[in-house]
């Protein structure tokens, strides 16, 4: 991950190794990969981050990284300038989320009695009942919900290099990795596709065209509160409905499988794999693992 020492370090080279034309070229040549990998970040983290923050911090470490790399190293400059890149937008994320703990808490704690309230009735719950169970009001429910939503959720472990090594062994994903991918992509491309018709709407809006909550909610005629009850439903559905086929392991097991919730959810399960083959699923990407435009930006 780029740190502060790194760009000081970069920045202090006494004798740069390329000449400033040369810079410049290498600067010139490699802009689409910060296009690229901002678009994969945004892919992961909520919308109301926005996209120039990114592609400015991101910007930023290239023109750093063509000015500390040395090619004696033997180290590809894509790889060294997509590491630093990476890290600097990993940064720039840090600075925006401002949640405490104390809001992620409430945040895990809800989101764990909705679905405890969910399997127990047997729907969503409405948020009187999630409040009274919650011990607090539907005022202070919707500040937590409003909190949550505007501090980027993102889990920063797992997107930064452990270690120096690592900006060696950096490579692209072999041919057994890329088909893995694309296939967990047609998985929840399909997915979506076998949601009951209101949960897709509420994910593709939301998710995929990046609109806010409250038009979703004029269009559907609800109120805002019940679209983030829907998109909640509906993301439980599409995690548990991919575990069940990428990883049945940690797909869980229902208390009641004659309840009419455990019936429901086994028959999105059995109607993912009704939709879904490997033809299909390789289908949504090309080789190279990207979505066209025509199947949309589920990836």
């Amino acid at each position: 991950m780029t740190t502060a020492a790194d760009l000081a370090a970069d920045t202090a080279t006494a004798v740069p190794a390329l000449s400033a034309a040369e810079q410049e070229d290498l600067i010139r040549t490699n802009m689409p990969l910060v296009g690229h990998l901002v678009r994969d970040m945004l892919s992961r983290i909520p919308n109301h981050i926005h996209r120039d923050d990114l592609t400015s911090a991101g910007l930023h470490a290239l023109v750093t990284a063509a000015r500390g790399w040395d090619p004696t190293r033997g180290i590809p400059f894509n790889r060294f300038a997509t590491t630093r890149i990476r890290g600097a937008i990993l940064d720039e994320l840090r600075s925006l989320d401002w949640a405490t703990r104390s809001v992620r808490t409430k945040a895990r704690v809800t989101d764990t009695t909705r679905q405890s309230l969910t399997t127990t009735l047997g729907r969503t719950p409405t948020n009187e009942e999630l409040a009274q169970a919650l011990g607090t009001t539907t005022t202070d429910l919707h500040q937590t919900d409003n909190d949550v939503q505007r501090a980027t959720v993102l889990s920063l472990q797992g997107f930064t290099t452990s270690s120096p090594d690592d900006l060696v062994t950096e490579r692209t994903p072999g041919p057994e990795d890329m088909l893995i991918r694309r296939e967990q992509i047609g998985y929840l491309h399909h997915a979506i596709a076998s949601l009951p018709e209101r949960l897709q709407t509420v994910i593709t809006e939301y998710f995929l065209k990046e609109r806010p909550m409250a038009d979703i909610a004029a269009d559907l005629g609800v109120t805002e509160s019940r679209i983030s009850q829907l998109r909640a439903e509906a993301l439980s559905l599409l995690k548990d409905g991919l575990n069940t086929h990428l990883d049945p392991e940690l797909a869980p097991a229902p208390e009641n499988p004659d309840s009419i919730i455990a019936r429901r959810r086994a028959g999105y399960y059995a109607s993912i794999a009704g939709n879904t083959n490997l033809h299909s699923r390789l289908a949504m990407t090309n080789a190279h693992g990207f979505t066209p435009p025509a199947h949309g930006a589920a990836a």
